[in-house]
């Protein structure tokens, strides 16, 4: 994964040493005992296959973004890197935030397990911050729980309500977490690719003009569908579904009973009018998972608490889930996390908090503007999509095996650590192979960052002028 800020710069870590472990031949072992293990019996030196067989949902997996990035990272001539990849915040909570981490540490209760489904401060707080939203009183008993991370919370919705054989429709790009989510309780995903415009390469454009195929997606929907998964805003394009465009959504999943999983973790960063699928009719609501996540929303990524909202019906399976999976998640963070929720409103966070991100992302895609080249403009969160087309590899360039075989964006992230230093995501990873054609010329930077950092990427992304060509 990527590291934190070196010297005030956002670099990546160089790779830790590998774990490793010693293996005896069983030739020390007793005859008896070698037999009775079913081992045979070999010299210390002898070559022999790993002795452990892996789970197939682990083994034969290729070589991820995140070690890729870290090994260019950590060859790249120009140090250090400026880390405009991995999704963490280059700065602390608010005050009020981390003053109540420091105040329930003190706390013998805050120190201990929480009940499974979550703190009640922390529901109450999350009851009282969303229900205007919804437009209904939600009861923080049974409508609302807490999981660790919001990742963790989606995971125990699909372990909640997905049996082997069940299918999952998510859009591409995706969150890459996903995936193994849904494989792990044995569903099959079905994906429909969100259309970037066809003048992307030329021309910055909102991130609301990534499309969907509405004839694709119904015609995806089968017996075997359960559940359609929603990512807004959405990460990594920035697109704020469109009312128009979730109303249709909700309407196809009450045609055909499904479930939906709204992922909404980036709620408190959008920059247009922003509709959550669950308040716009009862029906919907009654199928609706709501997606929290008070790290996004606290800059505390790193405390991995999230939350789902919905009617009992369906809370209450993932809280069971949730119950198998970890039990309960962290005690004195919850109650932080509660505290938050309280005294936000009271602070004017989530307005400035908002306006912050926006402010970023104006900054630093400045730089896209003087270099022509064009972008994808975010309508929420805090990633941005760079169409980098324009931008020549040269033909002999020394990339390694694992990455000339990847798409035209893993060689482009590659290249800019190497060339300019700066660690961006190649998206196509959050694409299947199928569909990877689509985002191959993008990559993706995180704007969360403190302003001297973006201006760092700024000066070091000008290096790319001497390799553009129109």
């Amino acid at each position: 994964m990527l590291s934190g800020y070196r010297s005030s710069v956002a670099v990546v870590a160089k790779l830790s040493t590998p774990l490793s472990f010693t293996c005896h031949s069983s030739s020390t072992l007793p005859p008896r005992i070698s037999s009775l293990l079913g081992v045979r019996a070999m010299s210390a030196t002898a070559a022999r296959p790993d002795p452990f067989r892996p789970a197939k949902r682990v083994a034969g997996q290729r070589q991820d973004v995140w070690s890729i990035v870290n090994e260019a990272a950590a060859a790249s001539p120009v140090q250090p890197i400026v880390n405009m990849g991995q999704g963490f915040f280059g700065y602390n909570p608010p005050k009020f935030a981390l003053d109540a981490a420091k105040a329930a540490l003190d706390r013998v209760d805050c120190n201990q397990y929480s009940p499974t489904k979550g703190r009640p401060r922390l529901k109450k707080a999350i009851a009282d911050a969303y229900s205007p939203f919804f437009g209904r009183q939600l009861n923080p008993d049974t409508e609302v729980t807490i999981t660790t991370g919001a990742n963790e919370g989606m995971l125990s919705a699909f372990m909640g309500f997905i049996e082997p054989g069940d299918e999952v429709i998510i859009f591409e790009p995706f969150f890459d977490q996903y995936i193994s989510n849904i494989e792990m309780p044995g569903g099959t995903i079905r994906y429909v690719p969100l259309q970037p415009p066809k003048d992307g390469a030329t021309r910055t454009s909102p991130a609301s003009e990534w499309s969907i195929d509405f004839d694709k997606l119904e015609g995806t929907v089968n017996p075997k569908t359960r559940m359609i998964v929603l990512n807004s805003p959405h990460n990594p394009v920035g697109k704020v579904f469109s009312h128009d465009e979730l109303e249709r959504i909700g309407d196809l999943a009450v045609k055909h009973n499904l479930i939906i999983l709204s992922d909404e973790v980036y709620d408190r960063l959008y920059y247009v009018p922003f509709t959550r699928i669950a308040t716009m009719k009862p029906e919907f609501w009654e199928r609706t998972i709501t997606v929290g996540s008070a790290g996004k929303a606290f800059y505390a990524t790193g405390w991995r608490v999230g939350y789902l909202i919905g009617p009992d019906h369906l809370i209450k399976y993932v809280a069971g889930a949730h119950t198998r999976i970890c039990y309960s998640s962290v005690s004195p963070l919850q109650e932080a996390a509660a505290v938050a929720f309280e005294e936000a409103d009271k602070e004017g966070f989530w307005d400035e908090s908002r306006d912050e991100m926006k402010k970023k992302m104006e900054l630093f895609c400045e730089v896209f503007d003087e270099l022509n080249i064009p972008y994808s403009d975010p309508e929420g969160g805090y990633f941005v999509l760079a169409n980098m087309a324009s931008v020549n590899l040269p033909e002999d360039y020394p990339f390694p095996s694992h990455v000339a075989s990847r798409p035209r964006d893993f060689k482009l992230c590659w290249f800019l650590i190497h060339e300019v230093g700066v660690a961006a995501i190649p998206p196509t990873e959050f694409y299947t192979d199928e569909n990877a054609n689509i985002a191959e010329d993008y990559l993706r930077f995180a704007v969360c960052k403190e302003d001297e950092i973006l201006e760092t990427a700024k000066e070091r992304l000008r290096g790319l002028k001497k390799y553009i060509v129109r």
